[in-house]
């Protein structure tokens, strides 16, 4: 080879390698922009709820029921995106994105931003698969791409630090709505830079969408998930137990289905693999033990420590910046040590934090409180970009996005499982408080709805009165809290016991594919 062949092909080389990087550039914007909504919404919740006045119930199911459609899709899209081109699906969906987002930010009532919501999961459930697929196919050095899952989860991170003080900062000179508007900046400079820098990617022998398979998979999602919320809120009724069997029996149904096609939407085959199953089941009880505490934090902060949402937003950052710094190393310390020394050991510090909240109240000074954000984010850290480069490190390249979408659809239905049963413990809890006889029936009902309702109603009473049903409502919330923490943290601890045998013998790759 001349020496000319030798710096041309090594010009290449550096051209690929920058390109890489600045695809992945392309891909966290993604995350960012999912990673943004998510946070916003639990600091908009307080001003939402006095604008629009839902009910408690209708205040969860504007939680969580972007995590319900958007968990129900995730595999349907991952296996979409592997069969039409991971890059397209990434695209279509930012655009979508962004389009709903402005319908959300213009709900009129509890009703429309359900919907609004719903809608937004349809969108979000393209994004997310097509990032990390993208990602597995694009870094073939495994050490690279333990960086680039890195990079990846630290954005995400990032996002959630992000959206609370810029939505902070909104909310101090705008209304709730304005929350929602900062994804289309983001999504323009996704789709334009998208279209240039992205490589394609897909399954080339992947076979047709198996439509039947993603209506079984959607029904037995939200059924199932429904049925959860609905047994910890209301008790079982009949309408319950049908959402129930219909949701199960969509499930088996599709389980089934997957074994008898030749090009199945979710090759089943995938969770024999130990180290897969191990960390897609530690990524939904870890997320599970976490969101209903991060859904009621916000409210905590603002309606019973009296913060305003800018500062409410900075008090959150703690958990962001832990959950950074460890994402970005987590893929080193997992090679040093081994993977379920890193997973088990991060699940175990998110548990003790947790169970660190159990001993707060309405005065507790915010340095406890930020230390245990702290704490919860170097684990999450550690954990999740560990049990991410797992998932992808266990399956061919070819089937990167049906991966992804079951590391997401576990991460997704966590969520909307910790929001329903611990948010539900909140709720439970917060509405055993005895408003004072001499409030009114009707501002007493509306007070036990939901603590911003409580807070709305106090405005309706002499102060005397006020004072005391609103410190009656917030003792009982934060009772609540720290009884949702009690249970987050205890199925922290026995998930890091779980990883500890299920990730055995488990490592990450250090030989470069080709």
């Amino acid at each position: 080879m001349t020496r000319t062949e030798q710096l041309k092909r090594q010009k290449g080389a550096e051209e690929r390698s920058s390109g890489r990087w600045l695809a992945l550039c392309v891909l966290v914007l993604a995350v960012l922009l999912v990673a943004v909504d998510a946070t916003v919404l639990g600091l908009a919740t307080p001003s939402l709820s006095e604008d629009l006045k839902p009910s408690g119930t209708q205040l969860l199911w504007i939680g969580d029921i972007y995590s319900f459609v958007i968990a129900g899709l995730l595999v349907s899209m991952g296996s979409l995106g592997d069969r039409i081109g991971r890059k397209k699906l990434l695209l279509i969906g930012a655009t979508a994105f962004g389009a709903v987002s402005v319908l959300n930010a213009c709900a009129t009532s509890p009703e429309m931003m359900i919907a609004a919501r719903a809608l937004l999961g349809v969108a979000g459930a393209t994004l997310m698969p097509s990032t990390l697929a993208l990602i597995r196919n694009i870094f073939h050095d495994p050490r690279e791409r333990s960086l680039a899952i890195g990079i990846w989860g630290a954005t995400a991170s990032a996002g959630a630090a992000v959206g609370p003080v810029v939505g902070g900062a909104l909310l101090q000179h705008f209304y709730w709505g304005s929350v929602f508007l900062i994804n289309l900046p983001v999504m323009a400079v996704l789709v334009v830079v998208g279209i240039k820098l992205l490589p394609e990617s897909k399954n080339p022998v992947a076979g047709p969408w198996d439509l039947l398979s993603v209506a079984l998979s959607l029904v037995g999602v939200i059924g199932v998930v429904y049925a959860v919320k609905e047994v910890a809120t209301h008790g079982l009724t009949w309408e319950v137990a049908t959402a129930a069997v219909l949701g199960a029996g969509a499930l088996y149904t599709f389980v089934r289905r997957q074994f008898t096609l030749s090009a199945p939407l979710l090759d089943m085959r995938l969770f024999k693999h130990r180290g897969f199953s191990g960390a897609v089941l530690a990524d939904l009880l870890t997320v599970f033990g976490l969101s209903g505490l991060v859904f009621f934090l916000s409210q905590f902060l603002q309606l019973v420590q009296g913060r305003d949402p800018l500062e409410a937003g900075l008090a959150e950052l703690p958990a962001a910046i832990g959950a950074v710094v460890t994402g970005l190393v987590a893929g080193r310390y997992a090679r040093r040590y081994s993977v379920r020394v890193v997973v088990s050991g991060g699940l175990a510090a998110i548990g003790l934090a947790l169970g660190a909240l159990t001993l707060i109240h309405k005065e507790s000074a915010y340095p406890v409180l930020g230390a245990a954000l702290l704490v919860v984010g170097l684990g999450a850290g550690f954990s999740f970009t560990v049990t991410a480069d797992v998932i992808l490190s266990s399956v061919p390249k070819e089937q990167a996005g049906s991966a992804s979408a079951v590391s997401e659809t576990a991460y997704e239905l966590g969520a909307a499982l910790g929001i329903a049963l611990l948010g539900s413990i909140v709720t439970g809890v917060y509405q055993g408080f005895t408003a004072p006889a001499s409030v009114p029936a009707a501002v007493a009902d509306s007070a036990h709805e939901s603590l911003g309702g409580a807070v709305e109603a106090g405005r309706m009473l002499d102060p005397g009165t006020a004072q005391t049903m609103v410190g009656a409502a917030q003792d009982a919330f934060v009772d609540g809290l720290r009884l949702a923490s009690g249970v987050g943290a205890a199925v922290l601890l026995a998930t890091a016991a779980a990883a500890w045998f299920l990730l055995r013998g488990q490592a990450l790759q250090d030989g470069i594919e080709h």
